[in-house]
């Protein structure tokens, strides 16, 4: 797919900021090898399609289980969410769904990306253990699957590829916008132990936090927050990730991300219909976008009023 670029002029006043480098495609200085996923069905957290695009870039203005029981939280802080005294997940990694996720990788992830490290991710994470335990059959198949209150777990092929536009080296700190089923969140620790993620329905955020736990990855840090705005009080962030779809790119995030080569994967367009993904890179006062390709993801829920 041609990829289109785009500069915005950014005006900022952050404190802190790096100086600026110049821009590369990759921090090795190799291109970003994109190879679409194939289409999948519609309107979900996160799924590719083969569909036509309509319309332009959106106007931006830029500006400064078997039940699991519930263990402790991991994170030191006080929840902003209820934590759930059990989860409707299975927590068991047998051999049965460890084949069926290598299948799942060597059949659908592999062909796709290139990056070892989030290859070797991708077979790490069990994704049985997100989704509720009516799913289990369908957890190794390279679908999105609903996770409740309207929302989903997205297309592992799909997560894979927006996880290596990170491009993620160890240390990064990441952002992800949309925590879900804390799926996205559990491949982004495998890659860098500062992961922070923000999600606006507490019943999610709750349940991911018990998951994420239980399976391991207590340095993840959740918070319930409209993530239109972002996670600003750890800022700036080497990536951010998006995991549902606005109209429009929000500046809060990239006021947010690093001026020295920040990186956001991020889809963006109308509710319902199709969308792009894109990949935003930050140099200085400049943001360059890059057309990936066409999806449908949920839209980015706001905060009423």
């Amino acid at each position: 797919m041609k990829l289109v670029a785009v500069v915005i002029m950014l005006v900022l006043a952050t404190a802190g900021c790096r100086t600026a480098a110049s821009p590369s495609p990759r921090r090795d200085g190799s291109p970003v090898p994109v190879t679409p996923p194939t289409a999948t069905a519609p309107a979900t957290r996160g799924g590719a399609t083969d569909a036509p695009p309509t319309g332009g870039m959106p106007a931006a203005t830029v500006t400064p289980a078997a039940t699991g029981t519930a263990p402790t939280p991991a994170s030191s802080e006080t929840p902003s969410f209820p934590i759930p005294s059990s989860v409707d997940r299975d927590f068991a990694d047998s051999d049965e769904m460890r084949g069926q996720r290598d299948q799942l990788v060597d059949s659908y992830v592999a062909p796709r990306v290139t990056d070892a490290r989030v290859i070797a991710a991708m077979r790490a994470v069990p994704r049985h253990s997100f989704v509720p335990t009516q799913w289990l059959g369908a957890a190794y198949s390279d679908h999105p699957l609903p996770i409740g209150h309207g929302q989903t777990i997205s297309q592992p092929s799909l997560v894979a590829m927006m996880t290596e536009l990170l491009q993620l080296e160890e240390g990064d700190r990441v952002l992800e916008i949309g925590t879900g089923s804390g799926y996205q969140a559990a491949i982004l620790g495998e890659l860098t132990p500062e992961v922070y993620s923000v999600e606006i329905i507490p019943e999610l955020a709750g349940i991911a936090r018990v998951v994420l736990d239980r399976l391991g990855y207590g340095d993840v840090r959740i918070d319930r927050r409209d993530g239109y705005f972002g996670w600003e009080e750890h800022a700036p962030y080497d990536a951010i990730i998006v995991t549902a779809a606005p109209d429009h790119l929000p500046p809060p995030l990239v006021a947010q991300l690093d001026p020295d080569g920040g990186r956001m994967v991020i889809p963006i367009g109308p509710v319902g219909d199709v969308q792009v993904l894109w990949l935003v890179t930050r140099q200085g006062d400049e943001v360059a976008m890059e057309r990936v390709l066409d999806v449908r993801f949920v839209p980015l829920t706001r905060e009423e009023g």
